[in-house]
């Protein structure tokens, strides 16, 4: 709740909120206001690695539970320890999962890498998830660029 109310102990809470005669500018980058918003998904230093290793994680996740779905055989019993395999398919051949692969395209396109494609073999369909980690002011802003980016696929 203190997260949400930008209660936290940032150096811009301290600053603005408790009057302290603190910068307010980010430890790490030096740059932006120390804010939660800019802790949890703006700050350039943490931009680095810290955000795709979480990304990363969020779509492991899926991917896991997505094989579970369609009865592939996982070599982990968790989704923490699982690592996705770039293409696995599922007994039988009906379902094909894509781990973080690039999708071929008439046209260039910079943004062609979905985080999962899930193809359907027997209906040859295939459903595209791309996955974004932002924070909630950057929902709306980061929603239009996906799907801008699929549109430029199809």
């Amino acid at each position: 709740m203190a997260a949400q109310d930008q209660a936290l102990q940032t150096k811009y809470y301290a600053t603005k909120i408790l009057n302290t005669e603190t910068d307010s500018k980010c430890r790490l980058c030096q740059q932006f206001d120390e804010t939660i918003d800019h802790i949890i998904s703006t700050c350039p230093i943490l931009a680095k690695e810290q955000y795709i290793k979480r990304h990363d994680r969020v779509c492991a996740q899926l991917h896991f539970n997505i094989s579970k779905e369609i009865w592939l055989q996982l070599d982990k019993k968790h989704w923490y320890v699982h690592v996705p395999k770039s293409v696995e398919t599922s007994q039988g051949g009906k379902v094909t999962i894509l781990w973080n692969q690039q999708v071929e395209t008439d046209k260039t396109i910079p943004n062609n890498k979905p985080d999962i494609i899930i193809r359907d073999n027997e209906k040859g369909m295939c459903m595209l998830i791309d996955v974004a980690i932002s924070g909630h002011r950057n929902v709306i802003k980061i929603e239009a660029e996906k799907i801008q980016n699929i549109k430029t696929i199809q």
